[in-house]
């Protein structure tokens, strides 16, 4: 049931989607969708369609860090060699969660695609391009919402490139499976819940 009034993160992130002419349908939960499988059962959808937004950091040239951000399809896990090629950037490494809030401004969980209290330079992985929508993080660890990874992709002023470790067929079927026995039909790219996104950090 969505909240009446939103906690200033979910607003920061209603706000940024606005600004870029997009009306966000975000959604608060009572339990939390912390991790891409708390995420992908809360909204009865395949893991596949869960963005999980983590963050790394980078050497800067002034010896700081600067935050890249990853939005990676719930199973998949980041390869750092891949990264490093794709963004040119040195000593990569993932955010402490610490780190992780002070560059954003929120905490991991609830880690959203954009609207966050910098410029964050943002990859995102083609995996999320399979589905008509996928779920992202709105703020919050209860918050998400859905969005079509086209759109994602604008909000989120993100580079589409290959980011993450190869994956067997067996497991991508094994995901699959697991989304026709929670009732939904993964071929559809759309779980019962109507489109959607939501976002987790849980696992590289």
């Amino acid at each position: 049931m969505p909240e009446t009034t939103d906690p200033a993160g979910i607003q920061r992130v209603r706000d940024a989607a606005a600004r870029k002419g997009v009306d966000l349908d975000i959604r608060v939960f009572d339990e939390s969708t912390h991790t891409a499988e708390d995420a992908a059962a809360t909204v009865n959808a395949e893991l596949g369609q869960i963005v999980k937004s983590l963050v790394f950091v980078a050497s800067a040239e002034d010896g700081t860090l600067e935050p890249i951000l990853c939005l990676v399809s719930g199973p998949n896990r980041v390869d750092l060699a891949r990264l490093t090629a794709v963004t040119g950037a040195r000593d990569i490494r993932r955010a402490t969660a610490r780190e992780a809030q002070e560059l954003t401004g929120f905490s991991i969980g609830g880690i959203p695609p954009f609207g966050h209290v910098r410029t964050v330079r943002t990859v995102m992985d083609p995996d999320l391009g399979r589905f008509e929508v996928v779920w992202a993080a709105a703020g919050t660890s209860t918050a998400v919402f859905p969005v079509p990874p086209g759109t994602l992709r604008i909000l989120a002023n993100a580079m589409v490139a290959p980011i993450t470790e190869e994956r067997r067929m067996a497991d991508r079927e094994a995901d699959a499976q697991r989304g026709h026995d929670r009732g939904h039909d993964p071929s559809s790219g759309v779980g019962p819940v109507g489109g959607g996104a939501t976002t987790s950090n849980a696992g590289a």
